[in-house]
């Protein structure tokens, strides 16, 4: 009993799904996913298996259609289920059954379904669809996002809220049904699970931003890299981590002024925490960081 939304991104062939409900964890049982192939959603009196056979059944080029139909039909209870499926190419199937708790319904749109069942009202679906279609600008997992917190503005689930979910692939196919993950969000038990998990949408992008200017870094790019490290710091201001590894970035770049910047953010933070100069003792310890060649090592003794 929940509500959930899956959608393949127009702009760049992304999957996602996502879902908010009074379960806990309820990411661990709703929300499949894998890249280049689909996104499944499957709930109420749910059977757990639609998620994986439905993502079989697509990756042998089955339809979103075709992959629902095949497993409804072997499926005595599927009056008691309620199931969405993206594809590759957009095709979406939602199957909303007849013995799903009221209000219980969903909202097909291009390449997107909204579904929620056991709702305070018969409005929430449709204030899903709605919300989605008004945040075609952004990124497919703020997107799904605001889809949730559109629901949950309209009413919710009527027994409350505790878990939150996000699951978005890429749309390239992979050897590895793991691989290919963009992000991979949950909030198992909480008060207030969705900004909870736009809180971890945020840090994850911070984390982002923050291996891009390594790589930035890494290919001599130091214009490009600042910004890609000055985005993961305000997206992620009073995480130690992101701090940490931007400065040790810096501090080995070839750069005598991102030296100096690297040196003054970990001696700052070495002040701070100096379990931090443990970790960087260790680096030094197996070589991931070449001690003869770092600007930084003498902050350590």
């Amino acid at each position: 009993m929940t509500y959930s939304i899956v959608a393949r991104d127009q702009k760049n062939g992304a999957l996602g799904v996502a879902v908010q409900s009074h379960y806990f964890s309820v990411g661990s049982v709703v929300t499949w996913a894998r890249s280049g192939v689909g996104a499944v959603a499957t709930q109420s009196m749910v059977e757990m298996s639609y998620g994986p056979l439905g993502l079989e059944l697509m990756s042998a080029g089955k339809t979103a259609k075709e992959s629902l139909d095949s497993l409804l039909k072997s499926d005595e209870k599927a009056e008691t289920r309620q199931v969405a499926m993206v594809d590759s190419k957009g095709n979406v199937s939602v199957h909303t059954g007849s013995r799903c708790t009221p209000f219980a319904g969903h909202s097909i749109g291009e390449q997107f379904s909204c579904q929620a069942n056991l709702m305070r009202n018969d409005t929430i679906w449709g204030q899903m669809e709605k919300a989605f279609l008004e945040h075609s600008d952004l990124e497919l997992p703020e997107r799904l996002l605001f889809t949730l917190e559109a629901a949950e503005a309209a009413g919710g689930d009527i027994r409350g809220k505790q878990s939150a979910a996000i699951l978005v692939v890429s749309p390239g196919v992979f050897a590895n049904p793991w691989t290919g993950r963009i992000m991979e969000l949950r909030v198992e038990d909480s008060l207030e699970p969705l900004p909870e998990l736009r809180r971890l949408i945020k840090m994850r992008r911070g984390y982002d931003w923050a291996e891009r200017g390594d790589e930035l870094l890494s290919s001599g790019n130091l214009e490009e890299a600042s910004m890609a490290f000055s985005n993961a710091s305000k997206l992620a201001p009073d995480n130690e981590e992101i701090r940490y590894w931007v400065g040790v970035s810096f501090s080995g770049s070839s750069s005598t002024d991102k030296q100096a910047e690297g040196r003054a953010m970990l001696k700052e933070l070495f002040a701070k925490n100096k379990d931090w100069i443990q970790v960087t003792r260790g680096l030094f310890e197996t070589g991931y960081l070449a001690k003869k060649d770092s600007a930084i090592s003498d902050l350590i003794l």
